[in-house]
Parts: C-alpha cells; structure tokens; sequence
C-alpha cells in the first residue's frame, strides 16, 4: 500500500472519529428532553439530526463498493419525521449502529478501491470523492448538533474549544 492511500484511508477515519466525538461531547451536555426540542416547526432536533445521519450511514455504508449509496430500503423522508420518541439509550444506539457501519466500511478499504468507482443516486464518484462527499455531509450535521445543543443549554453549556476571549492565554499555554 502507498503511503499516500494509507495516509488517506487513516486521516479519514481519524477526521470521522473526531467529528463523532465533537458531537458526542455536545450530545453529552443536554437532557433527555433536549432531544427533541426543535426551535421552529422546519427545524429539526437533535433526534432528527441523529436518525437522519444514522439512516445516511447505514445507505451510505452499507455494500459501500457494490450498490448504489443510497438503498432502496431507506426513507429518508421519514427520518426528518417525529413519529417517535425513543429513550436516550435507544438514541445513543442508533447513533452507534449508524457509525459503526462507517467505519467497517473504512476499515474495509484497500488502496486499490480508492479509484474504484461507486455510486451515490446514480452519480458516479471515486471511492476518495465519496469519502470526501460524506465527510462534508456529516461535519454539516456535526455542527447543527453542536449549535443546537449550544442553544439548548444557554448558560449552562460547557465550550468544547477555547472559550471566548482565551485565545491569548490557551496561546501561552500550549507555547510552553
């Protein structure tokens, strides 16, 4: 394997991974009910976010190589619906299974896939643009849950970079 495709391979999952935990963290700081507080009647919760992000992995992932990204058995209308609401632990889950899926794909790929051509409705992409494709598509997603959560907790939320107005002193400290 070329240390280019490896590099690439392993600076992916360590981009998805740290996006995840980003959003674990924030995920970490709201109640169970902040699940599904939604701040208007278009826009969609924490809940929401995470089904849709779960559904997007698990068509996404799924025979990542061989079918079409997006599978006729998802509905991906549905995943912006609140029909349900599951308890916190069945939430986490999803969000698990959803990633999951992520990285055994990953983990799966040989530098030989990477100019290997998949398909995302039709579209053709190499397998490094797909990759590419979805790391935008989930650090968008991230970053709704973290604002959202940021909203949700006000006061009480607990920053995860360098707080306002501590650049110069994080600056300082790192520099030691």
């Amino acid at each position: 394997m070329s240390k280019t495709s490896t590099n690439y391979i392993a600076i992916s999952v360590a981009i998805f991974r740290q996006y995840k935990l980003l959003a674990e963290n924030a995920l970490e700081q709201v109640s169970h009910e902040e699940y599904f507080f939604q701040p208007d009647a278009e826009s969609n919760s924490l809940y929401l976010i995470i089904k849709h992000m779960s559904g997007n992995m698990h068509s996404r992932w799924t025979d990542f190589l061989t079918t079409d990204g997006e599978k006729p058995w998802r509905n991906r209308d549905s995943e912006f619906e609140m029909n349900e609401q599951p308890d916190t632990e069945q939430i986490k889950q999803l969000w698990k299974k959803g990633w999951a899926c992520l990285f055994e794909a990953l983990n799966n790929l040989e530098e030989t896939n990477l100019s290997d051509t998949v398909y995302i409705r039709g579209e053709a992409h190499s397998v490094m643009e797909a990759i590419n494709r979805q790391i935008a598509h989930y650090s968008y997603h991230v970053g709704q849950l973290v604002f959202l959560a940021k909203i949700i907790r006000q006061e009480q939320w607990k920053t995860l970079s360098i707080a306002k107005g501590q650049s110069e002193a994080y600056n300082k400290h790192i520099n030691k």
